[in-house]
């Protein structure tokens, strides 16, 4: 039985406005796993439903043993960690150790234990040097990292991440694609939310596609950018990559540049 399972799902908001429609999710422990779509696909209600920041109005969601209707979301969110699209819906402490420090507080660790995730935490995101500043003189980018860094603290089992990329430059994303790496080598469960398929392509194993407040298809990132019926349903573009070598002629679902280089050379040789 999988680790995660979003069983018959649906969501609807107070007025009736329904996000999220009769969705099926399962996804195993240690696994990561990118969700894409266009906005209004149901992408972020989804992933809230995951940590019980909303409930399914339909279904069920279970954690491990853990049925997530039974449980408060402050119980939930020591076994699943989110972290927001946007920093300043999160951040609400003067300094940026403060806000790492609050989660594994708020746990009852010892202080022993709290200082060593919070330097774990600070060291992998880039932000042990910025520990005493006020974290609203960061730049959005960097404050991103604070709010990355305040959920690692915690050690959640599961950690989801939306939308990080986004403000973020190429400096950015080597250092998102590198604090997932670390954190499923620890055998991490990670969910992304992103619109930057680059960075789907190169750090995810697995891509879910909803569109229509539905999943519509769920495979490798090969499996997903190279099924055209799936692209267009959920108004997806392929990596660049991919399209250039399509302008090319070049044959084979290419996916990944070291593919791209080798295909020109064995073109270009005959």
């Amino acid at each position: 039985m999988a680790y995660i399972q979003i069983k018959d799902a649906s969501y609807a908001y107070p007025g009736g406005f329904l996000a999220v429609d009769d969705i099926n999710i399962e996804i195993e422990k240690g696994e990561n796993v990118a969700i894409v779509g266009q906005n209004g696909a149901g992408k972020t209600t989804t992933v809230k439903m995951l940590n019980a920041l909303q409930r399914p109005t339909k279904g069920e969601v279970l954690i491990g043993e853990m049925n997530t209707k039974d449980h408060t979301t402050a119980q939930v969110s020591r076994v699943v960690g989110y972290v927001f699209q946007n920093p300043d819906d999160q951040i609400f402490h003067a300094t940026v150790i403060g806000e790492v420090e609050f989660g594994p507080k708020t746990l009852g660790l010892s202080d022993e234990q709290i200082k060593k995730q919070v330097d774990y935490a600070l060291k992998i995101t880039g932000m042990a040097k910025f520990r005493d500043e006020n974290p609203y003189n960061l730049p959005l980018s960097v404050r991103k990292f604070v709010t990355i860094a305040a959920i690692i603290a915690m050690d959640t089992e599961v950690m989801i991440f939306d939308e990080p990329t986004a403000g973020q430059d190429l400096e950015g994303n080597r250092r998102l694609g590198q604090i997932l790496k670390t954190l499923r080598e620890r055998g991490k469960t990670l969910i992304t939310i992103s619109h930057d398929m680059e960075f789907v392509c190169e750090n995810f194993d697995r891509v879910i596609v909803m569109a229509d407040k539905k999943v519509v298809a769920s495979g490798t990132p090969r499996d997903i950018f190279w099924n055209f019926d799936v692209l267009e349903k959920a108004r997806l573009k392929q990596p660049y990559v991919s399209r250039l070598c399509r302008a090319l002629g070049l044959d084979g679902e290419l996916l990944y540049m070291d593919e791209a280089v080798q295909a020109i050379r064995e073109k270009c040789l005959g």
